[in-house]
């Protein structure tokens, strides 16, 4: 799900968001500074009904809601991601089994290969001899891995990417992949 989308402060129900708002407009702060602000913290995101389906308040309630479902729901909805091979619940299904079939991913080592990188989260786990090195782009801004900083994926095997099959060191915005080395 995404943030609910408020523009005004009136579609806010948060006493905190709304206080917040008053207080800061009283003390001068430009009002789409602060409504910008709400719209990425305000506590009201998660407050808004789950989205089952495409349905009215999706499918949520037939009652009426605290906060009015997101406009949004007839794309991203529960029933949606599972009808859709490639959403985040099948990827997370995709970790799961993994998780489940590969014991390097429970008991390997860790071993965190970029630890200063504002954008690139890389790892090892490594156990037996079986090596899967992660990389992920955690920013909504391409990344490039230095060839020097992680190990050599030529040979290696591509078992869980977001994005599709790629043995490149650029990804793609919040791209990952998992290779078995």
């Amino acid at each position: 799900m995404t943030n609910a989308g408020f523009t005004r402060i009136d579609q806010y129900a948060d006493l905190e968001s709304v206080n917040h708002y008053a207080a800061a407009v009283g003390r001068g702060v430009p009002e789409a500074e602060v409504l910008h602000a709400l719209a990425v913290k305000s506590r009201d995101h998660a407050r808004t009904p789950m989205l089952w389906d495409a349905s009215e308040h999706g499918g949520f309630t037939t009652g009426t809601p605290w906060l009015p479902a997101n406009a949004n729901r007839d794309r991203v909805n529960a029933a949606a991601a599972v009808a859709d091979p490639d959403s985040v619940f099948h990827h997370y299904r995709h970790l799961i089994e993994l998780r489940h079939r590969d014991r390097v991913v429970v008991d390997g080592r860790f071993a965190l290969l970029l630890p200063d990188d504002p954008q690139i989260w890389a790892f090892t786990r490594t156990l037996d001899g079986v090596v899967l090195l992660v990389l992920a782009n955690c920013s909504s801004a391409p990344a490039t891995i230095g060839s020097e900083e992680v190990p050599d994926l030529a040979g290696s095997e591509v078992i869980l990417p977001t994005h599709g099959t790629s043995y490149d060191l650029s990804l793609r915005p919040w791209e990952s992949r998992v290779h078995r080395l």
